[in-house]
Formats: structure tokens, sequence, C-alpha cells
């Protein structure tokens, strides 16, 4: 039996075990002891290994049960194997009885056959990219120095005098939490019985939330990147690049609500990115299929010639050309080129010329012609009608393109219209994306993917290396899905009104979630590992507990009972050991016959009817295959983004990005968490992207309703982390409880309405929520106020953020919840059971064109609505309790206070809604305003209370005076 301190595998992850006498571990290298479990070992030999990884020692081969000149290949190659692994119920029948998929087997039978007829006709036995990652891998690392065992990336955990505290007071909050509920519940208020009960509903939905949004922040980390040590082991002097190619998606819809000059932005950063342009591509999807949109990149391929050597030749940040010449800083600062204020002078004449022309496009397009548009050759543009109309694919720049002014090599640009025709699902983003994966698979097949929205563009042109260091690193990305970058934003006005930055969620919670299983997927700046996109598991997936393994201790193993479903399952093994022996059986095969073989293989029907595109999905390494023709890949390339190419696959379902909500983000993240991936938190010291978010309140409000609606979208479908996933044992705990936390957070919309409305009733009815305070009782209020202070103070000190921004965030937090989210969880049920797909429209009512004009813009939605009606009821509240304290003398004041204290924690939450609601107010700020209105109404009261004017003798017409009843 394996004992438990057995050393793990370098190559696998699994324990080495014991020798084969029993003795003690087995040693594959007895001169540095390198850690390789034997079936590794009989792997590496057999592909011609024979030396040591670590220090070059040739092998034992009699440690192996076979010799390198034995060239069978190895039934199970452990981690080099290819895996494919879901947890679904429906997917469960592609696992067998050991938890490892089938399709692994469907796979290295295809390798097999393809090595076999390589090694009979002569040729190599396989191209550069068909090579596994781990095996391209360890072969450089055999010819390389010392130097290159080093980590390209470093875990930087919370100091301990800085994290212990924090998860002490995390312990200490959750035990006075307990100790809170049991006096609430033991202590009701007899006289507002139905006040008082909803109170604590309503803390209890919230400590319930504050625990799924707390604990996956248990342990927190830090990473550091050595980009130059990735550059010292990829990119050799005098050798070519052996970084890996990286494939750029850039979405976009309306030209018209999605300016083309920021898109255009977006693209220059990218072809002006710091790496090595041959394995750069740009695919721009344009799921609009605007002949704007076409013309502009045409404009931007051309711009992109001058300024992409430009950018490179001074070493300029960032590439975006916008965003550079607007930046308010000295850009004579370590530049030592005597030509360089020439240059950029004349660069930036090139770019206000190329803005003119953009905009000339733009202004051009705003009235569409009668008879559509036309291309500048005569031909009608295809897609002139947006909802019906065919794929079209144009490719910009690149190897047989057009140079740059200096005649070096551009990357790729591809422009991407998917097809489009009535009575078709098109699935909006996400079926866009998987269009662009399957087209870049057919046309350069990057083993990497980036995916950016239009307004982000890179601000760091090293932010591919950024990630390539956690990617190409060995002995970290085994099992790494993807890399996933904070969102920073420009154009956001000083004080952050509405939590744009989303500062607490990208410092604080991200971080978190990188020392579990890793942050979630956001919807852009993101690398994906194409083959997890593929639906495959990792490499070091581990094993399901089979049931026939259970046993007892008194009565021994038991035998499993088979159910019908098992049986099943077990009918469809069969057939498939059949299907795979007759394979087995193909000695030699053309064309056809390879086509024969993926379509026995039941490729297609997971990947479509495209063998080009199914062959590609086996390249580990990426690349084009042998059997590629050039002439036809076009052609190929607009038959995969074809509207019913998906028809009965598992594109959406179980492959690329999924289906099923407005925040496929998010869906798609935690499939692949599910499958045992994981992921990574790259945070450079330079932003890696900068995009733009809305800084006015409707639009802000509308974003977060379009997400919140999204999570509700998820919580009702078969992808709810509440019960999705449970049986495959791979999704962490605390990682589902951060899964289970992004989709019932709108939820707490129904409690946090019902309790900012508490303080109002309280104060109109002369009721509480709370009967009066003993001294234990006080105690325990005044603990849980401490423990929530120094939970915030104590994150602050770990995470970095400010004090103002976490303030802003839980305004926000309940702007947010009383508005968007509320009408988000309506909207879902509508939608997800109902079918009805209700939506609130913006109407502009006024503008300011000074700077962070938008900020001051009023725009009249629904959602508006409730929390106006919360601010409305706690000011009436207020009025209303100080006038009822007046009246009943002195003893009134005392739970007054409490009350007013209830009532203006609402009103300091909505504060930053009121101020965006009342706008600009002729300059006159919105505090004074507020301030003036409580306070007048409170002077007035009291004036009224005292009345000077009525002679205090006259004790009559005192007593009729001061009857006030408000």
């Amino acid at each position: 039996m394996m004992q438990p301190e057995t050393p793990i595998c370098n190559t696998c992850g699994e324990h080495i075990g014991l020798a084969s006498d029993g003795t003690g571990v087995f040693v594959a290298c007895h001169e540095c002891n390198f850690p390789i479990c034997k079936s590794c070992l009989e792997y590496e030999i057999n592909e011609g290994h024979t030396a040591c990884i670590q220090c070059s020692t040739p092998y034992d081969v009699s440690l192996t049960k076979v010799g390198v000149a034995e060239k069978e290949p190895v039934k199970d190659a452990g981690v080099h194997a290819r895996t494919v692994s879901t947890v679904s119920t429906v997917d469960s029948d592609m696992i067998d009885e050991g938890g490892n998929p089938i399709w692994k087997n469907r796979v290295e039978s295809w390798k097999d056959k393809k090595n076999k007829k390589k090694k009979k006709g002569g040729g190599k036995v396989a191209k550069e990219v068909q090579v596994p990652v781990d095996q391209h891998i360890e072969e450089k690392q055999q010819s390389a120095d010392p130097n290159a065992m080093q980590p390209l990336s470093q875990i930087i955990p919370i100091p301990k005098s800085q994290i212990a505290p924090y998860r002490t007071v995390i312990i200490l909050r959750l035990i006075i939490l307990g100790l809170f509920f049991h006096y609430r519940i033991t202590n009701p208020v007899e006289s507002s019985y139905g006040l008082w009960l909803t109170s604590v509903i309503c803390e209890i939905w919230f400590a319930i939330s504050w625990v799924l949004d707390q604990f996956p922040k248990w342990s927190p980390i830090n990473r550091i990147t050595f980009t130059d040590e990735l550059s010292a082991r990829y990119e050799r002097e005098g050798e070519p690049s052996e970084l890996a190619a990286v494939d750029f998606f850039v979405s976009t819809v309306d030209p018209l609500k999605e300016p083309p000059l920021i898109t255009a932005n977006t693209v220059l950063s990218i072809l002006a990115v710091d790496y090595p342009v041959d394995k750069v591509s740009c695919y721009v999807s344009d799921d609009g299929a605007a002949m704007l949109t076409f013309e502009s990149l045409v404009e931007t391929a051309e711009f992109a010639r001058k300024w992409v050597p430009f950018c490179k030749r001074f070493s300029i940040e960032p590439r975006a050309p916008e965003f550079y010449f607007s930046q308010k800083i000295d850009y004579l600062k370590d530049k030592v080129q005597p030509s360089f204020v020439k240059e950029r002078r004349a660069m930036k004449r090139d770019y206000e010329e190329y803005k003119v022309r953009v905009n000339a496009l733009v202004a051009k397009a705003q009235k569409t012609p009668e008879e559509g548009w036309t291309m500048q050759d005569g031909t009608p543009w295809p897609g002139n009608n947006p909802r019906d109309h065919p794929g079209m694919i144009q490719v910009f720049l690149g190897h047989s393109g057009a140079h740059d002014i200096e005649g070096n090599e551009l990357p790729r640009l591809v422009y991407v219209s998917r097809e489009k025709r009535p009575g078709y699902q098109h699935h909006k983003k996400a079926g866009a994306e998987n269009a662009l994966v399957r087209v870049s698979a057919v046309l350069t097949n990057a083993p990497y993917i980036l995916n950016l929205d239009c307004d982000h563009y890179l601000n760091n042109s090293k932010a591919v290396r950024e990630a390539m260091c956690f990617l190409m690193d060995p002995q970290v990305s085994r099992d790494v899905c993807y890399i996933q970058f904070p969102q920073r934003f420009d154009g956001i006005d000083r004080s952050d009104r509405y939590a744009n930055r989303n500062t607490v969620f990208f410092d604080v919670n991200m971080k978190g979630l990188d020392g579990i299983q890793g942050p979630v997927y956001v919807g852009t700046g993101c690398v994906f590992y194409r083959q997890a996109l593929y639906g495959y598991g990792p490499q070091s997936l581990p094993t399901l507990p089979s049931p026939s393994s259970s046993s007892s201790c008194c009565c021994g193993p038991k035998k499993p009972k088979k159910d019908l479903e098992e049986f099943k399952r077990d009918a469809r093994r069969d057939d498939l050991n059949a299907a795979i022996f007759n394979l087995k059986e193909i000695e030699s095969y053309d064309d056809y016959e390879r086509s024969l073989l993926i379509s026995q293989m039941s490729f297609e029907k997971t990947f479509g009817m495209s063998s080009v595109f199914i062959e590609s999905t086996l390249m580990e390494n990426g690349g084009l295959a042998e059997s590629a023709n050039p002439a036809t890949m076009i052609n190929e390339a607009i038959h995969v983004i074809s509207c019913g190419y998906e028809e009965k696959t598992a594109w959406g379902k179980e492959i690329g990005w999924i289906y099923g909500s407005v925040t496929e983000d998010i869906l798609t993240g935690f499939k692949m968490h599910c499958r045992g991936w994981r992921s990574i938190y790259c945070m450079p010291v330079r932003p890696a992207f900068k995009g733009s978010a809305p800084i006015n309140l409707s639009d802000r409000l509308h974003q977060v309703l379009r997400w919140a609606l999204g999570s509700v979208e998820i919580f009702l479908s078969r992808h709810c982390p509440l019960w999705y996933g449970w049986g495959g044992g791979r999704l962490k705990l605390l990682q589902r409880l951060a899964y289970i936390n992004t989709i019932v957070y709108p939820f707490t919309s129904l409690p946090l309405v019902a309790y900012c409305t508490l303080p109002a009733i309280c104060l109109l009815t002369g009721k509480f929520i709370i009967p009066t305070l003993s001294n234990l009782a006080a105690v325990w209020f005044l603990c849980l106020f401490l423990s929530i202070i120094t939970t915030s103070v104590l994150e602050i000190r770990w995470s970095g953020v400010s004090i103002e921004e976490l303030w802003r965030n839980e305004q926000f937090w309940v702007i947010g919840g009383v508005s968007a989210h509320l009408f988000a969880v309506f909207q879902g049920f509508l939608k997800m059971l109902a079918g009805v797909d209700t939506n609130f429209t913006v109407t502009a009512k006024a503008a300011d064109d000074q700077e962070f004009g938008e900020l001051y813009m009023i725009k009249w939605t629904t959602v508006l609505i409730p929390p106006t009606t919360l601010l409305v009821l706690n000011l009436v509240g207020v009025v209303a309790g100080f006038s009822d304290a007046l009246n009943k003398g002195y003893e009134a004041w005392g739970p007054l206070f409490g009350k007013v204290f209830f009532a203006f924690w609402v009103i300091l939450h909505l504060y930053p809604f009121l101020k965006g609601l009342m706008g600009r107010q002729n300059r006159t700020p919105t505090i004074v305003i507020l301030w003036s209105v409580l306070l007048a109404s409170v002077f007035s009261l009291v004036w009224v209370k005292i009345d000077p004017f009525v002679s205090k003798g006259d004790s009559s017409l005192t007593q009729g005076c001061i009857a006030i009843d408000c």
C-alpha cells in the first residue's frame, strides 16, 4: 500500500509509489533523485527521452518494463493523455468507472495511427505543433542551461501579521452573530410583532449573504511574474522565438453605440503588443454586420503600418493612440532618442488625419441609403440586413499582407461577421465568441486565446508576457484554464460616486478566490487555454473514487448494486470499446479514411461537421494540421461560422462559451472549474487593460441590472451552483460558496427593500423592532458593530483598498440592491418561467458638455422609482419622528434617537443616488439642499412648540396651540 509520505511526481502530480521490490520509494535518477513516477518514466523512455530532465544523467532502462528499442504506444500515458471531463448527469456517460474520460482512448488511438503512418512513409514522427505541451517543454529544458528550471512566477502570501488577526475577527464575528440572533429571536417585540419578525428574517438573510461573501476571502494571495526569465528561456538570441502563439478576440455589435474609433484603438494596441508578430493574430467580430465597422478596420490596418513601428521603436505606453496622446504627463521622460519629438509630432498629425477619416465614415453612416450600402467596387454590402446575411471574413495584414513602413511583418488582422438567418438562435455575445473560436482554429489555431471587449485596450504592452509566465511554466500550467486580469477604467469621476471601479471586488474578492481555485471569469481581459474551451479536463485530472473500492471493516468489500442507468452506461462503453477495437485495425489511411475515423469517433456530434476544425482540436500545442490546404482555409472558415453549424452539437452546452445567461462569462468559468481546472489572477504593477465604464446613474444601474439578470437566469437553470457539479468533487467548497454568492446576491434586494422601509414605518407609527435593551443586549450590539468595523479595517490593511473605496462599495450595494437587483429578480422570473422578456428604456433629459458632464445627465427610467420612494419615506419619517417627540415630551427623545439613527443609515447609503437624481442643481451642493430641508423642518417644529409670540401667562391659549399632531 502506498505510504502517504511518498513524494509527488513532478510530471503528473500523483504519488511516486514504491520500488518494485517494495523496499523504498521508486527512484528514477540516482544522481539528483528527480521525482518522477514509474508510468511517466516509461512514457519518457518510449518517446526517446533517455536522460534525466534535471541533471541529464541517463536513466536505468531496466527500471521500466520496456526498453528504448520498443516503440509500442503506452496504453495510459498519465498526464500526457488527452482527457475530456464533465460533471453533469448527462455527460457522466462519457466517464468510466475510474473517473477517466473515454475520449482519451479515442484521441490516443488517432494519434497512434498517425504516427504509424508517418513511420512507414519515412517522414518525421510528428510535426512540432503536435508535440504535447509537457513533452515540448521537457525537451527544451534538457538542452537548456540550469537556469531554465527557475520559476516564471511566485506566490506572495499575505503576511501572518495581517491575515491571522483578520481570520480571528471573522470567527469572532461569526460567534457574535450567533449570540446576537439568539437574543433577537428570544426577545420578540409583542407590540410590533410583524415589524420584529420582518427585521429578524432580513437580518438572518444578511448574515447568510455575509458568510457567502466573506469565507471565500479566507486565503488571499498575491503573485509576481518574472518576464525577464520568460524571455531568457523562450527567446534565445539567434534562435526563433519559442513563445506560444495567441489569438486575440475583439467583439463589437453596433458601431453607432460602440464608436469605431474606440474599437480601432483597441485593435491598434493589440497590433503593437510587445510580442513576436508571427505569434499574434487579432480577430474582430462584427455581430452587427456593419459596413462602417469593416471600412474603419480598413483605415485602421493602413494606419497600423505607421503606428506599430513607432510604438516599438520608442517603447511607448499605452499603445492605443487616443489614450497615449491624451496623457497629461511628461512624454519626454526616459526618451533619449533625439528624433523622438519630431516623430511624435508627425505621428500625432497622422493620427488626427486618421481620426478625421474615421469620423467622416461615422457621419456618413448616420443615414442609411434606401437601396442599402454598396462597397467601393459597386457590389451591394452583404450585411445590409443585419439579421439575414451570409458569413463574411476578410484577412488584413499578416504574413502575406501589407508590411509596415519599415518593411517588417505585422500581426494578422481578421474581420469576421458570422452568418445570420431568421429562425436561428444566435446567442448574442456567447455565440459570436464561439464563432471566433472556430474561425481562429481553422486559420491560425493558437493554443491560447485572449478576449477583450471593444472598449478595453492594452494599457500594458507586456500583458501577454505576464500571462505566459503562468501558462508556459510547466510547474504551474498543468491545470490552468485561464488567466484573469483585473478591470481598470478611464474617465471615472474623481470620487467614483457609483463605485464604477469595483475596487473591492477586483482587489479583495478576486485575490481571495486566487487562493482557492482561482478567480471567476469576468468577460474581458482573460487569456484562455484553448483546450479548456473545448471541454477537455486538465492533464492532472483527479480520479473519481470507484464504487467498488468501498469497504467495511467488519464485512469486507461490498459489491455495489447497479441500477438500470448504470447498465445502460456499461452497454454504451462496450459499444465504444468495440468501435475503438475496429479502428485499431486501420494501419494506413488517406483523407477519406481520416474523415471516416473522426466521424466514427463521434467528434462531429460534439464539434460539428468540419474535419479540419476537429483535427485542430487534437493539437494540444496549437498550429495548423499537416493536411490543412491553404487554398480552402477561408471556405472552411466560412463554413464553421454558418448559422446552422452548431445544430445538434455541444457548442454552448459543454464546449466554448456556455449559453443560457446574459452573463455567459460567469457560466463559462464555472463549467471549467467544475471540470477540475483552476484559474490564476494576474495583477501587474502597470494595469494590463483599461476600458470605459458608464458614470451616469441610469446607465450604471442598467449595467448592474444586466449582470443581476444573468445571475438570476443561472439560478433558475440546470447550471445553478447550488446543485450542479457535486458528483465530480472537483469544485472546492469555498469556490462553490463564491459561485453561489454570484447567483443569489440579486435576491438580497427583497429583504434589503423591506429593511430600508422599516425605519420610516417605525418613525411614522411610533413602534420599534427592538425591545428595551438590557445591559447584556447592549454588549452584543456593541460587539457586533465593533466586529463589523474591525473586519473592514483589517481587510483594508491586507488588500490595500482605501476607506473611501470601501464606503462607496457599501453605498452602491444598497443603491443597486433596492433598484437594479430588485428589477432583475422580477424580470428573471418573468423571462425564465413565463417567457416574458421585459426591457426598461432609458431616456436622456439633460446633459452637460463640461468635464464628467455625463455624470450630471438626468435620464429617467423605472429603475429609479424604488430608491426614490425609500428616500422620501425616510425623510418624511424623520420629520414626523421629531414632531411626535416634541408633542410627547422628554421621555420620547430616547427611543427617537434609535429610530432616527436607523433612518439616517438608509439616507447615508442612498446619498449618492440622491445626488445623481438632483443633478447639478445650478452647482448648489446636494448635501446643502438635503440638510437645509431637514433642519428647516425640525426648527419649524421646535418654533411651533415653543411659540414665543404666545403669552406664557395665558395657559389656556398655550394648551390650544401646542396640540400638534403631525
